[in-house]
């Protein structure tokens, strides 16, 4: 098979289908028939001098995607393969991946660098392979620059991918030590310091220890600041990717660094070429994030123990960096509003503008006018849309009181602009800006409104007009009207001032979702999201008009599920376009479902809903799907036990959805439904339960499905015992230990990351919304004492979440609540049970002053319910 390898890996790449499939099939029967003789040959061939450059590079890729997977399930399986292998097997794997790194051939010694991190991965945290990083220094002692350059590509990888606890701290200096050595400016090849430069940006993670020590980080800070300044821009750009992770990772150590970062960025922003200077400019944004969450957490009042002090850098870069960014709006590309993945020097700065304003508040005011005054009716488009994009930018951080005069007079003006500027660009940052001062200044909150009687009108009549313009100024003209209506949000049942306008405001965004150009820059979309919208924050003085919009909504829907024969490009334009209608649909049921005094006239539409809802499903499209199964939760919830009528028929999809592992957002959704289900059916939901039982388990049985939907399969739990009450009974003996041990993992997992720890709060959060599900389901029933057996471990559970401290404020709103539910269901028999428990007074005492009158308002309901099974 080795002579045969070679061949069947270049017939592997042909271009003739069947050539292709034949040689792909013949790789996975040698995988499958002897794994060992599979991965040597496949290092064997990647090794190999004499081979071609194609079939070497694919053989190192087919190794590595031998190692490795998205999913974690397969990742795991793929980890287990590996270390089951024979050590000599795997050994001469190793050699021969080591030994690729000298090799003439880039791709070859690229491909193992990347083959080698995976195994590094995998065996460094299992404390094998401990000569590896060993190895590799030596390697770079070496004097080939390519075997050089190899192996601190390989470093990098390395860091990428194995966690800083599995690597000893004297390889982690020794690392950094060769890195670091390979940026410097004394290293005469540029593709070994490129190397090393994008190594060190991925080792950063590794080198606390380093950074705290200052000689230490005073060396790795000169020699990034000097690689900012070679004559190679990809180095240039790599070591401002470096300042900016630095940036991000070790903030609170760059005071004595930051005035000369700061010259070192406004020389690159000034003079650099574009992708050096984005990076330049990345820097000042990824300080005002660092700054905005400093300031957020802790307030502006420091103290000295604050975690993380502010060092305020951006208030005291101000008077230069805001110069900088502005000259930067200057530089737009020509078709950038074309492009809807555009980002250049421009779009850069006025980003980065934008996070300063959140950042310093009114300070920053009257840095940015004179700019805007001087530029706004300039002839050059440049500075009118430089003008325009600094106002927009600077409308979010800064008071209402120090914006609202000016937006007072800018808005006359930017409607004018909008209607009457010759240039496409002016006109789109123009809705854009708009949209903002609609976003940010526009509520029942504010005590001075900027849209009065006086102007709404002309507002709506501009928006309007614009929504007919070139496909990227509507799109900015729809995303302005949404921000418009939901201002209109909170004003309760009084007509909104938008209601004169509401008729032409439905036509003119349902004409806009049928233009020919809607496909172009995400025009569609935002027409079908702003009409939503408009719909979801309308009075019922407007419902009429919204009924009326029902049937070509409908009978939209119905002509994409007929359309024959489509390319599968239409074909994709055709699901996005039924996810759209379907998300409509269930804003206009929502609406519309949630009055009485349209409720019954609304619901005559129900049935050919549920059908073209139905019909959804048997297009292959996830989106669509998604959008579909939410309608149907909300025609459910407006229906009420009405629903019933489309059980029989909508059940197989439901279980579709329960069972479909690979989108598992469309699982998420479908858990979801099945709760809207059981809150409309209540007990007539009793003879689809046990499907709905039997999927749920085994979902939670998978280690294929993503762990993001586990959480609210347990919430369905509640749900369920909730609609069937004592007929949970026979259900008990599968769901109770299955919560019993995900509740002992998540009591288990203190001290992770903040993804982890959000993680396990939903996950805590669903196990005791479960819990206070099925106590409330089984509330004066005679049957309560079936749940006596399982009362001590749920305290235990509480105690120990109570113990960890680590619950978030929906944890432990839900938590006290579960607590009371467990004392109102088992009324005496819990009494002693609660006397016994280490924490439920400490606790119930706790939420009782909490500064949350959610908490407080569940505690004092559950010192009553416990207060009366303590005194039976």
């Amino acid at each position: 098979m080795a002579m045969e390898v070679t061949q069947i890996l270049l017939n592997a790449q042909s271009i003739d289908g069947s050539v292709r499939k034949h040689a792909e099939d013949n790789l996975k029967q040698f995988q499958e028939q002897n794994l060992p003789g599979f991965f040597l040959s496949l290092a064997g061939e990647l090794a190999n001098e004499e081979k071609p450059a194609e079939s070497r590079k694919l053989a190192g890729l087919i190794l590595k995607n031998a190692l490795d997977a998205k999913e974690q399930h397969r990742k795991y399986e793929l980890v287990q393969r590996w270390l089951a292998l024979d050590a000599a097997v795997k050994a001469q794997i190793k050699n021969c991946l080591i030994k690729t790194l000298s090799s003439p051939s880039h791709d070859a010694r690229s491909t193992a660098s990347q083959v080698i991190a995976k195994l590094a991965g995998i065996e460094l945290p299992q404390k094998e392979w401990p000569e590896l990083i060993g190895t590799l220094l030596t390697n770079i002692q070496q004097l080939p620059a390519h075997t050089k350059q190899a192996t601190l590509e390989t470093l990098g990888y390395i860091c990428e991918e194995v966690s800083p606890e599995a690597v000893e701290q004297n390889h982690v200096n020794q690392i950094l030590t060769a890195v670091v050595q390979g940026m410097n400016s004394s290293e005469a090849n540029n593709d070994v310091r490129l190397a090393a430069t994008r190594a060190l940006y991925n080792a950063l993670g590794f080198a606390q220890a380093n950074f705290s020590n200052d000689m230490e980080r005073d060396y790795i800070m000169r020699v990034v600041c000097e690689a900012t300044l070679s004559p190679e821009v990809k180095i240039r750009q790599a070591a401002f990717e470096c300042l900016v992770a630095i940036s991000s990772t070790y903030y609170e150590k760059l005071a004595p660094y930051i005035h000369d970062i700061f010259n070192i960025t406004a020389k690159a922003v000034k003079e650099d070429e574009e992708p050096v200077a984005l990076q330049a400019i990345e820097f000042w944004s990824s300080i005002c994030d660092e700054e905005i969450d400093i300031l957020e957490e802790y307030g502006s009042d420091f103290t000295g123990d604050s975690e993380v002090p502010c060092f305020y850098f951006i208030k005291q870069a101000l008077p230069v960096l805001i110069p900088l960014l502005l000259e930067t709006l200057l530089k737009q590309e020509e078709d950038q509003d074309q492009d809807e993945g555009a980002w250049n020097i421009a779009m850069a700065g006025g980003t980065c503008l934008g996070l300063v304003a959140r950042t310093v508040g009114d300070d920053i005011v009257p840095l940015v006018m004179p700019f805007i005054e001087l530029n706004i009716t300039k002839p050059d488009w440049r500075q009118r849309e430089a003008a325009t994009y600094a106002f927009g930018s600077i409308l979010e951080g800064p008071s209402p009181e120090k914006l609202v005069p000016l937006v007072n007079v800018a808005l006359n003006f930017m409607l004018s602009a909008l209607m009457k500027d010759p240039s496409n660009h002016v006109k789109d940052t123009t809705a854009w800006t708009l949209g903002r001062m609609f976003e940010f200044l526009h509520g029942s909150m504010l005590e001075t409104p900027i849209i009065t009687p006086a102007n709404c009108q002309q507002i709506v009549t501009v928006l309007l007009q614009s929504m007919k313009d070139v496909p990227n100024v509507a799109e900015k003209a729809c995303g302005a009207l949404y921000f418009l209506a939901q201002g209109y949000e909170d004003m309760g049942p009084s007509p909104s001032p938008l209601t004169p306008f509401f008729q032409d405001i439905l036509q003119a965004l349902y004409a806009v979702t049928r233009r020919e150009d809607a496909g172009e820059s995400r025009l569609r979309t935002a027409a079908y999201e702003t009409l939503n919208e408009v719909v979801r924050c309308s009075t019922d003085d407007t419902s009429p008009m919204v009924m009326q919009l029902v049937p070509h909504i409908m009978m939209e829907l119905h002509q994409t599920l007929e359309a024959q024969k489509l390319s599968t490009d239409e074909r994709e334009k055709q699901n996005e376009l039924q996810g759209l209608l379907c998300g409509c649909l269930q804003v206009i049921i929502q609406k519309l479902g949630s009055s009485e005094a349209t409720k019954y006239v609304f619901l005559q539409y129900a049935d050919q809903m549920m059908g073209l809802f139905l019909r959804v499903f048997s297009c292959r499209s996830a989106t669509a799907h998604e959008e579909a199964m939410l309608a149907i939760g909300a025609l459910a919830y407006a229906t009420g036990s009405g629903f019933e009528k489309y059980m029989s028929e909508f059940y197989r999809y439901l279980e579709m959805g329960l069972q479909n592992f690979e989108d598992y957002q469309v699982c998420a959704i479908t858990v979801g439904v099945v709760g809207d289900l059981c809150r409309a059916l209540e007990d007539k939901i009793l003879p689809y339960c046990d499907g709905i039982m039997t999927q749920l388990l085994k979902d939670l049985s998978s280690n294929q499905l993503h762990r993001s939907v586990k959480p609210p399969i347990f919430s369905c739990f509640g749900d369920i015992a909730l609609a069937i009450g004592e007929n949970f009974e026979k259900y008990l003996i599968y769901a109770m230990p299955m919560l019993q041990s995900a509740a002992e993992l998540s009591a288990h997992t203190s001290g992770a990351d903040d993804d982890m720890t959000e993680y396990t709060n939903s996950l805590r959060n669903g196990i005791l919304e479960a819990y206070s599900g099925i106590f409330q389901g089984f509330k004066g029933s005679p049957k309560t004492q079936l749940l006596m057996p399982y009362a001590p471990h749920i305290l235990q559970f509480l105690d120990s979440l109570y113990m960890e401290k680590e619950m978030d404020d929906v944890v432990t709103k839900t938590a006290i609540g579960v607590l009371g539910d467990l004392a109102d269901t088992l009324g005496s028999n819990a009494g002693p049970l609660i006397q016994q428990s280490i924490s439920s007074k400490d606790f119930l005492n706790e939420c009782l002053s909490s500064d949350d009158h959610m908490i407080k308002e569940s505690a004092e309901w559950a010192k009553l319910a416990i207060s009366r099974a303590i005194s039976i």
